[in-house]
């Protein structure tokens, strides 16, 4: 597909995008508040972070590079692990609940997808409206099983990086810091290069599709 028809086919797509995006990246980054918040840490509440407001956590450059390359990131939900009682453990179950928060918004949507199909509401509504429900539960699946695949890639800023920061020595930790900073250029690389199918290539030719499928199966079975 060449620049022109990618970019009419993303304009097209931009309203389910841009809702799906809204609700993956939101969910995700009030988990992390809301996990920290228990485990006592009251930075995210007094940052205004516990909260499923999308101004609160969007991040306009990440925003825009999801919508067109499919990757991107929201504002990083800042905690203060001094709080927490054990603050390697707790640091790893904060930074995981981003992810983890996505898979469970996956599923969800496509069990009301599932429940709603087999109801007869979608069947019963006009051809146009159909489209519309369909496509938009289609992408928040999709889109929320990419943000729980991409952010466990261990790359600075993104979560899989975060926890294996908790998972090393504190002197490779201080080490892996010193280059954190090129985080970014690593993903406008990624964006502009055919390294990006290279290392992003397996997630979405097998994982996502292969995880969709296998909720659906598991769905099936539940409401069978």
């Amino acid at each position: 597909m060449d620049f022109l028809s990618y970019f009419s086919a993303t304009l097209n797509q931009l309203p389910f995008l841009l809702t799906a995006v809204l609700i993956g990246l939101t969910v995700h980054e009030f988990a992390h508040a809301f996990v920290a918040t228990r485990f006592g840490d009251p930075t995210p509440r007094n940052d205004g972070r516990l909260t499923l407001n999308p101004a609160a956590h969007l991040d306009l450059m990440g925003t825009l590079f999801f919508i067109f390359f499919h990757f991107g990131w929201a504002r990083p939900v800042l905690v203060n692990r001094r709080h927490f009682r054990r603050p390697r453990l707790y640091s790893i179950l904060v930074t995981f609940a981003g992810p983890f928060s996505n898979l469970l918004v996956a599923l969800i949507t496509m069990a009301l997808w599932m429940v709603a199909t087999a109801a007869g509401l979608i069947e019963g509504m006009s051809a146009q409206v159909g489209y519309i429900v369909n496509t938009l539960f289609g992408t928040i699946v999709h889109i929320n099983v990419l943000l729980f695949f991409f952010n466990l890639y261990p790359f600075p800023p993104l979560d899989g990086y975060r926890i294996v920061e908790d998972l090393v020595s504190p002197r490779l930790r201080a080490k892996m810091g010193q280059y954190e900073q090129w985080g970014i250029f690593v993903f406008l690389i990624l964006a502009i290069t055919p390294l990006g199918q290279f290392v992003f290539g397996p997630m979405f030719n097998y994982a996502i599709p292969m995880t969709i499928e296998a909720m659906g199966n598991l769905l099936s079975l539940l409401f069978a």
